[in-house]
């Protein structure tokens, strides 16, 4: 409890079973795979159960609870009103007395509706009770930029969660290691944030993805001797200015020059398509930024 996301990194926490256990063996989108996870989850514990908007017989707005409540029944699987702090305060009081639950949110962004439940209960109840209680809740959905979703569903909230202590967040980049996140996330006796970038849900791969821990950071690090982190995030208290401090603090002796960071501008996201690109990060951006790090220009 209480780690970083950077502390996170460099955890395993049951992943490495969990992601065993989800060996790749057919292609696979990202949704599905996640879908995957909690079914198999669901079926192995009946504790697990799963609360939020449309997550019922609509099987959820991203099809990632398809098909579980017809299996587990309305109980299990329990479709709530438009109203996050009261649905994620209710997973969070199920966690308490005894239920791992799973809370969808149909949108990073509304669950600021629910921060204070996020970060005041589910972050603190376990130091604030002694010990007394666990929380093992999982509160998921997609986030970060998409096409032309506009500020309000444009949101990039992992700075947000990590800077709450008692809350562990983790982030999926493939189907591979989406499902074992998922299972491993349901398994921790911990709160944790699970995030899933709204443009990688359809995405798939058959292929093994490995995890981002930070001893792998290290590694490169060693061997190029230069950095530059790319993230979607604000610049302003950003991951990535988690991440920079973390490597300055830990690789110092092995760098050759500052880390680089590539972050989105400071704004709200525009609606219009052109605007939207202005503010996050693009590949031309990235290419050249790496040919003057490599010619020793920065």
């Amino acid at each position: 409890m209480g780690k970083s996301t950077v502390q996170m990194l460099s955890r395993t926490d049951g992943i490495g079973e969990a992601l065993a256990l989800s060996k790749p063996r057919h292609e696979i989108l990202l949704f599905d795979a996640l879908r995957e996870g909690l079914e198999e989850e669901m079926a192995r514990d009946p504790t697990v159960c799963v609360m939020g908007e449309d997550v019922g017989h609509y099987g959820g707005s991203y099809k990632v609870t398809k098909g579980l409540a017809e299996k587990f029944g309305d109980l299990r699987v329990l479709d709530t009103p438009i109203c996050e702090n009261s649905f994620t305060g209710m997973g969070i009081g199920a966690a308490m007395t005894g239920l791992r639950t799973v809370v969808e949110g149909m949108n990073m962004g509304f669950l600021l509706l629910a921060y204070n439940q996020i970060s005041n209960n589910a972050g603190m109840l376990h130091y604030t009770s002694g010990g007394q209680f666990k929380i093992p809740v999982v509160i998921r959905g997609p986030g970060g930029v998409g096409k032309q979703l506009g500020a309000e569903h444009s949101q990039r909230l992992e700075s947000y969660f990590q800077s709450v202590p008692g809350l562990q967040m983790v982030a999926c980049s493939t189907p591979y290691n989406a499902k074992g996140l998922m299972k491993a996330a349901i398994r921790s006796d911990n709160p944790v944030i699970l995030y899933e970038h709204g443009m990688i849900r359809r995405s798939s791969t058959s292929g093994r993805s490995s995890l981002l821990i930070f001893f792998t950071i290290g590694n490169s690090i060693k061997k190029t001797h230069k950095v530059l982190i790319v993230e979607e995030c604000m610049r302003t208290g950003g991951i990535g200015a988690s991440l920079r401090a973390a490597i300055l603090d830990n690789f110092w002796d092995f760098l050759d020059g500052r880390p680089e960071c590539l972050s989105s501008q400071d704004v709200p996201t525009p609606y219009a398509a052109t605007l939207e690109d202005a503010t996050v990060v693009q590949p031309a951006q990235i290419i050249v930024k790496v040919e003057q790090m490599l010619q020793g220009l920065i």
